[in-house]
């Protein structure tokens, strides 16, 4: 019954409920061709948001979750084997190396997915993003050295996986600007008081995160705080928090700070020019509109160590030109 549903829309829909938690029987297996075509989607949003291969994605899921048959992946939509590290969201005891060892619940498993990202994002793993984005093999490798894994055959096992199931075409697929991916469920809920911007998941001691209207993901700071305790709190580096917000070594975070998660765009995708009010730096103004500060100075044709006066006009993207008074 499941398999004809599947050949249709309307099973795609239902077999994606029943991963997300949604009240699917366990008893109900899916197939390895099943799962990838499942999310498939989920793994290129991830690559292209975060940099980490799909295909390392998929693979992981794959052998961490038995085909998303797993019990953790069918009681607790943990698809990747996360323990519990710090986490404050709901929780779920489960026999691994030890016994009734502490394991990440999600409400759906693409929460999973994204939370496995954010859990790559952290320092120990940073030297992973040095490596060509489609370099399967020496991500695999690599997760071994960094200790993900405790078998000593699990980048052998992840190659395996993905060229026995040709995963690599997705990673091509997510550096194709013309791929449209199929929509993957991800929980969201409106936020009245953030001009309807979404709060899509909740990290650490459940701090909200949001879409800019660049479609990067931030958190508003909720206290002054340094650079090292916020990263600690999100479990990130503080490379990371550094690098993805133009901050200096020894800046420190304010309450009600925008800090993003996630790199900052090239470009602005709705917005052409920015005029220099009094007050304004270069990384405010980068932060409002979630453009990487070096491709601001780059489209208004300025030097790196160029410092805006009010009334400058700012190109947010290549097209127009750079007026000043």
């Amino acid at each position: 019954m499941l398999r004809r549903a599947i050949s249709t829309a309307f099973g795609v829909i239902f077999a994606l409920s029943l991963i997300a938690g949604n009240g699917g029987d366990p008893q109900k297996r899916f197939t390895r061709s099943q799962y990838i075509d499942l999310w498939k989607d989920e793994a290129i949003k991830q690559m292209r948001e975060h940099k980490i291969p799909a295909s390392i994605t998929l693979a992981q899921a794959i052998l961490e979750s038995g085909d998303g048959n797993s019990e953790l992946a069918t009681k607790a939509n943990n698809h990747f084997g996360i323990k519990c590290h710090n986490w404050t969201g709901k929780k779920t005891y489960h026999d691994d190396d030890k016994r009734n060892e502490c394991f990440r619940k999600y409400d759906n498993a693409g929460q999973s997915f994204e939370d496995h990202s954010l859990f790559l994002l952290r320092s120990r793993y940073a030297f992973l993003f040095n490596l060509k984005i489609n370099d399967y093999k020496g991500w695999a490798k690599g997760l071994k050295k960094a200790g993900y894994a405790t078998n000593p055959k699990y980048p052998a096992l992840l190659i395996r996986l993905i060229e026995e199931n040709n995963l690599t075409q997705y990673d091509k697929m997510a550096l194709d600007k013309g791929y449209k991916p199929r929509n993957t469920p991800v929980a969201k809920k409106k936020n009245p008081s953030n001009n309807g911007d979404e709060i899509v998941v909740t990290l650490g001691k459940q701090q909200s995160v949001y879409f800019s209207d660049n479609k990067i993901k931030y958190i508003v700071s909720e206290n002054d705080q340094s650079i090292e305790r916020l990263a600690e709190n999100l479990n990130m580096g503080n490379w990371q928090i550094r690098k993805y917000n133009d901050l200096e070594k020894n800046a420190r975070v304010e309450k009600g700070d925008r800090i993003y998660i996630q790199p900052k765009r090239n470009k602005s995708k709705k917005y052409d020019t920015h005029v220099v009010a009094t007050g304004e730096t270069l990384q405010s103004i980068s932060q409002l509109y979630g453009v990487k500060v070096k491709k601001i100075l780059k489209h208004s044709k300025l030097p790196n160590n160029y410092k805006v006066k009010p009334g400058d006009t700012l190109n947010l993207r290549s097209k127009g030109f750079l007026f000043f008074r």
